[in-house]
């Protein structure tokens, strides 16, 4: 079972946005310390932030701090089966992995309303990809409530999309959408989940993947 198990006020970073090795669940699955580089530096796990969807949003911090970010869409067309949003999904996971080293943990944003039945089932089946695909893998992953996040970057539990996306381009990003925001703003809870002031650097967003 790779599913984190953190304190709910425990940090799992530093104040410089390390991780600190700790045991992630009954499955035995640890965030490692960070390494030494050659400069002496360390370097960083990397972590991936989804805000799960038909459009998805994501965001990645990189091993060298760097954070990365951008939407893809699972939209089906006419002529495809109800499964092909998911056989994309998890081939675009995939060739996320394979881009960004050191892949450590997943973070996704964990909705328990929704607008309505389709939604809510669409985003049960992707998250039972996710989850799936993070265990076959041994990836810890955890789901952060909306609210906590929303607290987190704006400072109200119940804030407006307007006011998340403002939240995040004052952290000096550039979201193109509610859904890269909404990634980057659960990315900057998992980097600093008790608002210690942990500083990135963003860099130009980019749109990985997509339909195929």
């Amino acid at each position: 079972m790779a599913m984190m198990n953190l304190p709910e006020k425990g940090p799992h970073v530093d104040h410089a946005g390390l991780p600190i090795a700790r045991h992630a669940g009954n499955g035995g699955v640890t965030c490692p310390a960070a390494p030494m580089m050659a400069d002496g530096s360390k370097e960083r796990p990397a972590i991936l932030a989804l805000d799960l969807g038909t459009v998805t949003g994501w965001a990645v911090r990189a091993g060298d701090g760097a954070v990365i970010s951008g939407t893809v869409s699972f939209r089906p067309s006419r002529y495809d089966g109800g499964g092909m949003r998911y056989l994309r999904f998890r081939g675009w996971l995939d060739e996320l992995r394979r881009t960004t080293p050191g892949l450590a943990a997943v973070y996704f944003e964990e909705v328990r309303r929704h607008a309505g039945t389709d939604a809510a089932h669409i985003f049960g089946g992707f998250l039972a990809h996710l989850t799936t695909w993070c265990e076959e893998r041994v990836l810890p992953y955890q789901g952060v409530p909306v609210g906590t996040i929303k607290r987190h970057v704006a400072g109200k539990g119940n804030a407006r999309k307007e006011a998340v996306i403002a939240a995040v381009r004052k952290r000096g990003f550039a979201p193109a959408d509610h859904n890269e925001a909404d990634a980057l703003a659960l990315l900057l809870w998992a980097m600093d989940p008790r608002g210690s002031g942990v500083t990135v650097a963003p860099v130009a967003p980019r749109k990985h993947g997509g339909r195929r």
